[in-house]
């Protein structure tokens, strides 16, 4: 879990239509928009936030996993992610490696940052 989230992207309206699409059924959903800046959330405290930052320099290593309340909603976060111009990166499925039941979903967003959909059940 995390209190907030920021990431440096390149084209902030790319982003900002590709996070709207791809968090939405998560239960995700954009609270506000400042110049050059969106805040996402599932109630009124945004905790994932871009903001726009000049270059194409994303950070090597980096992963961002939200947390889905059931199976369909990582399928569904895949299908929306690769919709709005995310690359594969883990179709959804089990990851025994890390416990029985966690079932996951990887994608690369449109700056190369890795994303994931996460369900523990």
């Amino acid at each position: 879990m995390f209190d907030h989230l920021s990431l440096g992207v390149s084209q902030i309206a790319q982003s900002i239509a590709f996070y709207d699409a791809t968090l939405s059924p998560l239960g995700i959903k954009r609270l506000f928009n400042l110049p050059n800046v969106a805040a996402y959330g599932t109630d009124s405290h945004p905790m994932f936030w871009i903001n726009h930052r000049e270059g194409n320099n994303s950070f090597a290593g980096f992963h961002l996993a939200f947390q889905a309340t059931d199976r369909a909603s990582v399928d569904a976060f895949y299908q929306a992610a690769i919709a709005a111009g995310a690359t594969d990166d883990g179709k959804p499925g089990v990851r025994s490696q890390y416990h029985p039941n966690y079932y996951a979903a990887f994608v690369i967003d449109p700056d190369g940052y890795r994303i994931e959909a996460v369900c523990h059940q």
